[in-house]
């Protein structure tokens, strides 16, 4: 699914012209990122948690040359689905990774 996918169902559930489900698709994802940006914690009940974590310098390679390349520290977005969300997994086949991992996105 893509945001255009995202503002024609609003569109069709809510019966708004496509022009403004989509101004308040975008408005609802800016609100997000900025809050993202601010390292806040974004909850949405019965859908699931994004917050955002620190992440650990490291050392990688480099998979032509095998030079070893320094990975600076950051930020990374993690996402914890809810409880409703991951009762839905057994009925679809939904992958929700939910391990933890420090997997950048």
């Amino acid at each position: 699914m893509i945001k255009l996918d995202i503002i024609n169902r609003v569109a069709d559930k809510t019966g708004v012209p496509k022009m403004k489900a989509e101004q308040a698709v975008e408005a609802l994802f800016h609100s997000m990122k900025e809050a993202l940006t601010r390292g806040e914690r974004i909850e949405l009940r019965g859908f699931g948690v994004f917050v955002v974590k620190p992440r650990k310098r490291g050392v990688g390679r480099n998979p032509r040359t095998g030079e070893e390349v320094a990975i600076p520290s950051g930020k990374t977005i993690r996402f914890k689905p809810g409880k409703d969300l991951q009762a839905h997994d057994d009925d679809t086949d939904i992958d929700v990774d939910d391990s933890g991992d420090d997997d950048d996105f």
